[in-house]
């Protein structure tokens, strides 16, 4: 009976194996983009506002290989004798060629063993023997991209960010010009990202994503940036600093349309909570855009009351619109004025209402009058 048992258990345990060995040997042979050891993931699943390539990272393209083989293709008949030319080419400097050829490789032999060998060796060729930065980012992405399963992931991903950061630095070269390419670098960081949600330069990732946004001249991309730093990393120290550049993206927005009521209040609610929040050495800063703000908020309130004061509105129209300014604003510094305005119109209101009343007490006379005058 026990053996039946044992044998019960033991034969769905064997079967849960075999799948899993199955699975293995089925994901070497045909690489998945983005799947990490274990069959999990790596890219980020939740949306992050404010990036513009989500799609191209998810669905990357694979290579194929080139037209007119014996030119561009390979120059041995299996991979294996290709990847030990290519490094007969490495070990003798021949950098431009090794990199064609490892190339070709990947192209022709794309599920071998020694295709995400020569994925990683293509990119350390271009990172440090030819410095050519953009193309290193472009392979070490393609290798997360379709070999995650047989390169260190982590370490592959770190190098990716670091790449990111040099391209940073060194921008775009063009007909011997280098010049800021700051789309293309805001992207990279943001497949960055995007590969490797988890990891922990993240914060500071998406911090620099969002100068990037602000470098652009696309504030409003920039401060779902940094909200979205602010939320998913709230006690990263990034997050401090995303606060002060979110307050800063918010302001120049309010400043192009500070006739937007409901940006206004909005961005003073923001502000509000970001001076309790923020660091000691931000407060005094931030204060200070806060009353800027507010004084956008006056401004609009006023014109607003000013409205009424017209000749085409009633007298009891202008006073309320004047009463609720001072009432929202009892600091401002049109207070003085408002409350000058005020007492004009009060004063106008007393006589209008004394005349009328005489005028209704001489047409009371008159009627009177000529009632008495009928009987």
């Amino acid at each position: 009976m026990s053996v039946v048992k044992e044998y019960s258990i033991a034969v769905p345990i064997l079967a849960s194996a075999l799948a899993l060995a199955a699975a293995h040997v089925l994901a070497y042979d045909h690489p998945t983009p983005g799947v990490s050891p274990g069959g999990v993931s790596r890219y980020a699943t939740d949306a992050y506002p404010g990036f513009d390539n989500e799609k191209e990272i998810v669905s990357p393209e694979r290579k194929e290989p080139k037209w007119f083989a014996f030119i561009n293709g390979p120059n041995r008949d299996n991979a294996a004798d290709q990847f030990a030319y290519c490094n007969e080419l490495l070990a003798a400097g021949d950098y431009s060629k090794a990199r064609k050829h490892l190339d070709a490789l990947v192209r022709e032999w794309p599920t071998s063993p020694e295709a995400p060998k020569a994925q990683l060796k293509l990119a350390e060729v271009c990172l440090n023997n030819l410095l050519y930065y953009e193309d290193a980012f472009a392979e070490y992405r393609y290798l997360l991209d379709f070999y995650s399963l047989q390169c260190d992931y982590n370490a592959v991903a770190d190098k990716l960010y670091q790449v990111a950061g040099v391209m940073k630095l060194e921008g775009k070269e063009v007909m011997f010009i280098r010049f800021a390419n700051t789309v293309d670098v805001r992207r990279a960081f943001e497949a960055c990202v995007l590969h490797a949600p988890g990891a922990k330069w993240v914060p500071e990732a998406m911090l620099t994503i969002g100068g990037l946004r602000e470098d652009e001249g696309k504030y409003d991309e920039a401060i779902k940036v940094y909200e979205n730093l602010r939320n998913l990393h709230p006690d990263a120290p990034e997050s401090k600093l995303a606060v002060v550049r979110e307050a800063d993206s918010r302001m120049f927005c309010l400043r192009e349309r500070s006739y937007n009521r409901a940006r206004c209040r909005e961005t003073i609610d923001f502000l509000r909570s970001a001076i309790r929040w923020c660091r000691p050495e931000d407060a005094e800063h931030l204060q200070d855009l806060f009353v800027e703000a507010m004084s956008f908020m006056e401004e609009e309130a006023y014109r607003g009351a000013a409205f009424y004061d017209s000749t085409t509105r009633t007298l009891r129209s202008a006073i309320n619109a004047y009463e609720r300014f001072l009432s929202e604003h009892p600091s401002s510094a049109r207070a003085g004025e408002v409350k000058a305005r005020l007492e004009e119109l009060r004063a106008r209101q007393a006589e209008q209402s004394a005349g009328n009343a005489a005028q209704n007490g001489v047409e009371k006379k008159e009627e009177d009058h000529k009632e008495g005058s009928k009987e």
